[in-house]
């Protein structure tokens, strides 16, 4: 199986759980903000940790949802919905609930869109978020 290549059956997403898409997209989402990170100059270890550890946070990707918040499908709205609708167990202390919850949306869309192989999409969204389109 080809990892970074997935097309995975539907019926194969359906069957992992929200918080399962959760920690998928939370991967992925981290490797494309360290990919920028590093392609924008970062140099030290220190620098590119610190960076990567504040876009990640989840005060920092709630506020990026709301940038790609008007322009998801239907079927992505519901992921994310989903996402945000799970009851979290324990919150970070440098978040709300809310933003939590928030994060929590987008990293399941995240992971949802990374088992479908629609890359095309993760970029499209993820420059959004970023601020570059």
């Amino acid at each position: 199986m080809d990892y970074f290549e997935l097309h995975t059956h539907p019926d194969q997403i359906r069957a992992i759980s929200t918080l399962g898409l959760a920690h998928l997209g939370d991967g992925v989402f981290e490797l494309m903000v360290r990919s920028w990170l590093c392609l924008r100059g970062k140099a030290t270890n220190k620098g590119l940790h610190k960076a990567t550890v504040a876009l990640v946070a989840a005060p920092a990707q709630a506020a990026m949802a709301q940038k790609i918040l008007p322009i998801l499908t239907e079927e992505e709205r519901d992921i994310f919905r989903r996402g945000r609708n799970v009851s979290p167990h324990a919150v970070p202390k440098s978040a709300s609930r809310e933003e939590y919850q928030a994060a929590t949306g987008v990293e399941a869309l995240y992971g949802y869109l990374w088992l479908q192989g629609k890359r095309e999409r993760l970029n499209e969204l993820f420059d959004l978020m970023m601020g570059e389109a």
